[in-house]
């Protein structure tokens, strides 16, 4: 091929994209979808919230094809009752139990209170013998950075060092306390609590003591539903192909899970829309899934793959999860140690007009990580990654509400998607982005 024939296939290609383009600068449902997700409330996995968000997702959807609900297991928990109280005054203090967490006896805890700042796993082994029969008090930490130090593993860390109950301290004031999972999935535990930076300077004093109570219920054999619209593409060798587009729906009680995930809800639906009736001029067919029980440690989409015919998984050409696309400008691929899978998506996101940032390393905080658990390329488009001032600090708290969301950012973020979903729809081959660091390529 002479260059004058790349740049005229590369012009054409483009031209063929406008059309999307120009369909999702103007679509009105993608603002309007949004705001319907977050008039459904936190959709905790297991209530009345998420069933009602999981019914209407299927009715949008089947204005394209086909929607199946396919019952996928987790496992479940169900909170009855918490609070935290400052002894011995029994001040009440803003804090939430973590998903899953262990439960207390029905008498509660009493526990002296031991501070440990950052609260990372060598700070907690240096504590030593100090840390044993206490509520340990650790900070959370920005979710999306290479740096982070997520709350479960230092919740291991607390739990293996012989303490009572973990405290996660949500460091901003005026927002209230932070959820998120304790990934316990009914196993042995500790008790875990998020609570506000109030109520931590509250127990910033000598002595400091609190009581937990926590009681409910484990779900061992929990239920819900994954969202499958299945789009054929045209014909030729890849139509038995499928490139998959995920969000999960689920999220927390405190707020409206606005930015995590009802962006990326909404955006997968605004695909559908733009994609559904241009599906006979693509190479591969396109998959969209809509997940839920994602917040409980990724259980949803895990055992909802494991389900799967292997002929069914063996057919997954490429991931593309939407997850927390707004609240930053700035849009990044977690491409999960693919090697290849990073400039495929920006070369995507060029056709978009726009770029990506990207993270080659294996992040395992959304549905992705599952896809490339069983060996699928699967990347994670995320906003504000590396932007510890950026709106998503405020995931898993009462501020995550659509009043965070800039319509500008989703509609960007949507728009950039498109852009890599064309390109794997279309691409001749994507063998190749099975590569992982580390290895040569095939």
């Amino acid at each position: 091929m002479t260059a004058g024939e790349a740049r005229g296939g590369a012009e054409t290609e483009r031209a063929a994209f406008d059309e999307i383009g120009r369909h999702l600068r103007h679509d009105e449902e993608l603002w309007t979808d949004f705001e319907a997700l977050c008039r459904h409330g936190g959709r905790l996995a297991g209530t009345a919230s998420e069933r009602a968000a999981q019914d209407w997702c299927e009715h949008q959807l089947a204005a394209f094809g086909t929607v199946s609900r396919e019952p996928t297991s987790y496992a479940g928990w169900r909170c009855d009752h918490a609070a935290l109280t400052r002894q011995p005054d029994g001040l009440p203090l803003e804090a939430v139990p973590l998903l899953g967490t262990a439960f207390t006896p029905p008498e509660g805890l009493d526990l002296p209170v031991l501070d440990l700042g950052r609260g990372t796993p060598d700070m907690i082994d240096a504590a030593g013998d100090a840390v044993r029969g206490h509520a340990v008090m650790v900070r959370h930490e920005y979710p999306f950075s290479s740096q982070t130090v997520h709350r479960r593993v230092k919740l291991a860390a607390a739990q293996r060092a012989g303490a009572a109950a973990l405290l996660v301290v949500q460091p901003e004031a005026g927002i209230g306390p932070v959820s998120g999972s304790s990934g316990r999935a009914g196993g042995p535990g500790i008790p875990a609590m998020g609570i506000s930076a109030e109520a931590a300077r509250a127990l910033q004093v000598s002595g400091a003591r609190v009581r937990l109570a926590i009681s409910g219920e484990d779900l061992p054999q929990a239920r819900t539903d994954t969202l499958v619209l299945d789009l054929p593409g045209g014909e030729g060798r890849q139509a038995e192909e499928r490139v998959v587009l995920s969000a999960h729906i689920d999220g927390h009680p405190l707020a409206e899970s606005a930015l995590d995930n009802a962006t990326g809800v909404a955006a997968a639906i605004a695909l559908a829309r733009a994609f559904a009736p241009r599906m006979h001029a693509m190479r591969r067919g396109l998959t969209l899934c809509l997940f839920s029980a994602e917040e409980w440690a990724l259980n949803g989409s895990r055992e909802w793959l494991a389900a799967l015919p292997e002929a069914r998984r063996a057919a997954m050409a490429l991931n593309v999860n939407l997850d927390s696309l707004a609240g930053s400008a700035r849009l990044t691929a977690l491409t999960s140690g693919f090697d290849r899978l990073g400039e495929f998506a920006r070369a995507g996101a060029r056709l978009a007009g726009g770029d990506l940032g990207v993270h080659l390393p294996l992040m395992a905080n959304s549905d992705h990580a599952n896809f490339a658990a069983c060996g699928i390329p699967a990347l994670r488009l995320i906003a504000g990654f590396d932007e510890p001032d950026s709106a998503l600090r405020l995931l898993l708290t009462p501020a995550d509400t659509r009043a965070l969301v800039d319509e500008k950012h989703l509609r960007n973020a949507t728009l950039l998607a498109a852009g890599v979903l064309w390109r794997a729809l279309r691409a001749d081959s994507l063998a190749s982005l099975r590569d992982r660091a580390g290895k040569e390529a095939a």
